[in-house]
């Protein structure tokens, strides 16, 4: 057998009241279509295509490689869809399973349960459906007085007694080609939408149509509305925490913990309320995250602690600490053992092993040398208007507080600073830097100005 896979994906979706096309609205870092997608983990299907209608190049630009689409210039209805899918799936796949792109919630298993049913079964087409406590505007299953399934119909089309039915279509369903084929040329649009419906295809491929009922019917949920966007992503976070916690992750409370589907944790580490883990981030063993930390496409390394941070495209070394209330920009490159401390921005720029920024200053493309210790309030002052230019401060260099250093600059290994300069040339090895006025204490100074001011005041009186 050589599975074809066609995902429905054309439609607007205008009950989301969005210029994006619904299937790129996106779960947990993932579009809808990418989650659909992943749900073929476990069947390895010959080819894949994609059937794209509204915002066809923005979701062909999301499709992993290897996925093919058909495009759908008119929203004709699903069977239409279906036909324009089939006219692009290789002929080699002679089993088709047919895909909503809107249905995030569906698992791997249920999949490779549907294509094991058909298999085993005696019919040209196998369908999945679920049961649900209100139908909604789902379309009914149909069944004989001896439970066989004889159709679908739509709810817009059904009477009273249909829609009192709770078994619903999930709009999922493998067929065998050659029989879809016929009979989709068959269905017409003779229906309350006007459109080409593909369960109208049921009736018409032979007396057998299997059933396989979802297990769980949150599976088979479809994203209509941005109400049901926000009730697939509580349940996909659900997922995501429950799979990290088996995996050997602590989370004091995990509702308060977001994942996006592509991170990763390792064992022993520990996320505190109000973590946001994005992208492609990654944290090792044993690290300690949050209260209160986004982190965005970063990694983090062997035991690092991250508290109240904000850390976009980063890298933060094994043991090293982070906050609380630091920002780390792109390109940081935090070394082990390091230190970014409290209200520090740092962006492009390297701190070495066991260096510190503790707080208040803000470091950028700069290289600072191992075991340095950066003095409070400390600036390099990367920007002369027109171009950015680097700083490289040595190892071992002791900064004093309220330091600005003005790129290009270069401070020597084992130097130090005096607090107050404003560094502008290079510091040699082990050279102490002054770049200030030399204090000059006016004696009985105050005494003076304020009997200048009283005389002031009594003029301005008289007048």
């Amino acid at each position: 057998m050589n599975l074809g896979v066609v995902v429905l994906a054309a439609g607007l979706g205008t009950r989301m009241r969005s210029a994006r096309p619904k299937v790129l609205h996106e779960i947990a870092g993932r579009p809808l279509i990418g989650w659909v997608l992943s749900a073929l983990a476990d069947v390895d299907p010959t080819h894949t295509v994609v059937v794209v209608g509204h915002g066809a190049d923005e979701v062909r630009a999301v499709l992993p490689e290897g996925v093919d689409t058909a495009l759908q210039e008119e929203q004709l209805g699903t069977g239409h869809a279906t036909r324009m899918g089939l006219d692009t799936l290789s002929s080699e796949c002679d089993r088709v399973l047919v895909l909503c792109g809107d249905t995030p919630l569906l698992r791997p298993k249920l999949i490779a349960d549907l294509i094991a049913q058909h298999s085993a079964g005696e019919g040209a087409v196998t369908m999945v459906t679920a049961v649900l406590d209100d139908a909604g505007a789902y379309g009914r299953v149909l069944r004989d007085d001896e439970g066989r399934v004889t159709g679908v119909v739509e709810a817009k089309d059904a009477d009273e007694a249909q829609l009192a039915v709770n078994e619903i279509n999930a709009g999922i369903y493998v067929f065998d080609r050659a029989g879809l084929e016929a009979a989709i040329g068959q269905v017409g649009s003779d229906n309350a939408q006007g459109e080409v419906y593909l369960p109208d295809v049921l009736p018409l491929m032979g007396d057998t149509i299997g059933a396989l009922i979802a297990d769980d019917p949150d599976v088979v949920a479809g994203v209509n509305t941005r109400v049901h966007l926000s009730e697939c992503e509580w349940v996909i976070q659900e997922r995501l925490r429950e799979a990290a916690m088996l995996g050997g992750v602590t989370m004091p409370d995990p509702s308060t913990v977001y994942f996006d589907a592509d991170v990763v944790v390792g064992q022993d580490t520990t996320l505190l309320p109000g973590v946001h883990l994005r992208g492609t981030t990654e944290i090792a063993d044993g690290c300690t995250i949050g209260p209160d930390c986004t982190l965005v496409d970063s990694q983090v390394g062997t035991g690092a602690t991250v508290i109240s941070a904000h850390v976009l495209q980063s890298t933060i070394g094994a043991g090293a600490q982070v906050g609380p209330f630091a920002y780390l920009r792109p390109e940081t490159d935090l070394s082990e053992r390091a230190k970014i401390g409290t209200f520090v921005e740092t962006k492009k720029s390297r701190i070495g092993p066991g260096a510190k920024v503790p707080h208040l200053s803000y470091i950028g493309d700069a290289d600072i040398g191992e075991g340095t210790n950066i003095g409070a309030g400390n600036i390099t002052a990367n920007y002369d208007g027109f171009r950015k230019h680097a700083t490289r401060i040595g190892a071992r260099v002791k900064t004093g507080s309220d330091c600005v250093f003005v790129a290009p600059v270069e401070i020597g290994d084992d130097a130090m600073t005096a607090a107050g300069s404003i560094i502008t040339s290079d510091i040699p090895d082990g050279a102490l830097g002054i770049a200030r006025a030399r204090q000059d204490n006016k004696e009985g100074f105050t005494e003076r100005a304020a009997a200048r001011a009283k005389q002031a005041a009594e003029e301005g009186d008289g007048a």
